[in-house]
């Protein structure tokens, strides 16, 4: 198996703080862990539709901006359409069960949170200083995809 994902690093800013969307992804069988709003693509669908898709479907916000997509260029041919577009960071998965490769998007949303999405719950805004003790705290209680594309953007944001 092989699946494209796409993540949203949904950002807002609260006084002097940076805040994120993060939930917990609640899946039969598998242990509650702590993510990103984000999902597989499906067959020919680009990447910032998918995005949207999958941020209203787990957290029932609307997405009003997602960084890189003023610079997206599709091209069209004879057998192709073709969509390129700039994300934060992209990642793949280099060992485990399942191989995936998937890309983080920075973006900006309206609406409210809703209480439980799409095999979600405990959806929530938090502080990027309370995400990066959390992490330090226990990394094993996020979800293992994400885990490494939260350190870079912590990286990144906090310098």
């Amino acid at each position: 198996m092989f699946y494209v994902n796409t993540r949203a690093i949904i950002e807002r800013h609260v006084h002097e703080h940076i805040e994120i969307v993060i939930q917990n992804r609640v899946k039969p069988n598998e242990p509650l862990t702590i993510e990103l709003p984000g999902g597989r693509i499906e067959p020919f669908e680009s990447l910032t539709q998918a995005l949207r898709r999958e941020v209203k479907e787990e957290t029932g916000l609307d997405l009003s901006e997602i960084e890189g997509e003023e610079l997206r260029i599709v091209t069209e041919g004879n057998h192709f359409e073709v969509e390129c577009v700039k994300p934060f960071v992209a990642y793949q998965t280099i060992k485990g069960p399942v191989d995936s490769l998937g890309y983080y998007f920075r973006c900006k949303a309206n609406g409210e949170l809703l209480e439980t999405g799409d095999e979600t719950s405990g959806i929530r805004w938090i502080k990027i200083k309370d995400l990066k003790e959390l992490l330090e705290e226990n990394p094993l209680q996020f979800s293992e995809i994400d885990r490494a594309g939260i350190q870079y953007y912590i990286n990144e944001t906090l310098v």
